[in-house]
């Protein structure tokens, strides 16, 4: 398995375009039609970060194999501690590229877009979302209860704290890797990390972008979201996209005393 590397250094004229991320947990063999998907799909020069908690994971021997004809790709262990969040975290600390896509492992996301929203990145957006709620876009199966909430969170936010983007909760964005470590990830359970970004992008006043997207609900496999656990941890977010411009510094600031907080 490969090593963790820091993601900045050897920027070099060979450097990928973009770092797609892509936590994973004890996918095995389900992985491989995503990856085909995903490979088939990207041109820009890029390289697929695997993200797991442990070694033993079922994915880790299914991305190795995978490696042998797809170089791009690597398989690392997350050192953060254990969960979505903490793998999205580590994925972007070690990316290579200036700009970070995150999709999922379960083949929810569709892989044709994720060239276009890291163009919008290379354009000077902070955040670019593939949005399942603005036109063109859909979210095919899931939850009806987790798709409501979602749907009105991000409605809302782009109606009264004016984010930019009508899907502040889907995990499917692009970021721009300086952003995220000037402003830093406080996100350390679920999925949260997209609607906090983009909260944070809001408060830097950054601009953020979005696309449509269709969403499909997975066909393999037990999702992992938790509404009731995680629902409070994405209204903290909600939250802060209210309120005046901040710096990347106050920004940081909360984030810590937030955390020392828990």
């Amino acid at each position: 398995m490969s090593k963790p590397q820091s993601g900045r250094q050897g920027m070099t004229g060979d450097a990928p375009r973009v770092s797609v991320v892509v936590p994973a947990y004890n996918e095995g063999d389900q992985i491989l039609p995503v990856l085909d998907r995903l490979f088939e799909s990207v041109q820009l020069h890029c390289e697929v970060l695997v993200i797991v908690d442990d070694a033993a994971d079922a994915t880790v021997p299914v991305v190795e194999e995978y490696a042998r004809k797809e170089p791009q790709i690597r398989c690392l262990v997350n050192t953060y501690g254990p969960g979505p969040a903490n793998a999205i975290r580590f994925g972007i600390d070690v990316a290579a590229a200036p700009v970070a896509v995150v999709t999922m492992a379960d083949g929810c996301d569709d892989p044709r877009q994720i060239d276009d929203l890291a163009r919008l990145v290379d354009r000077g957006v902070a955040v670019a979302a593939a949005s399942r709620y603005m036109a063109g876009g859909q979210q095919v199966g899931g939850p009806r209860l987790k798709g409501f909430l979602s749907r009105l969170a991000g409605q809302s936010l782009r109606v009264f704290a004016h984010t930019g983007t009508r899907d502040a909760t889907n995990s499917f964005k692009a970021y721009s890797t300086s952003f995220v470590r000037q402003v830093g990830i406080d996100s350390r359970h679920g999925f949260e990390i997209g609607i906090e970004l983009t909260a944070k992008a809001k408060r830097l006043g950054l601009p953020v972008a979005e696309i449509p997207t269709i969403w499909l609900d997975r066909q393999a496999g037990v999702s992992n979201f938790r509404i009731a656990r995680w629902v409070p941890r994405y209204l903290r977010w909600y939250r802060f996209a209210f309120g005046p411009k901040l710096s990347a510094e106050q920004i940081r600031s909360r984030g810590e005393a937030a955390r020392k907080k828990q």
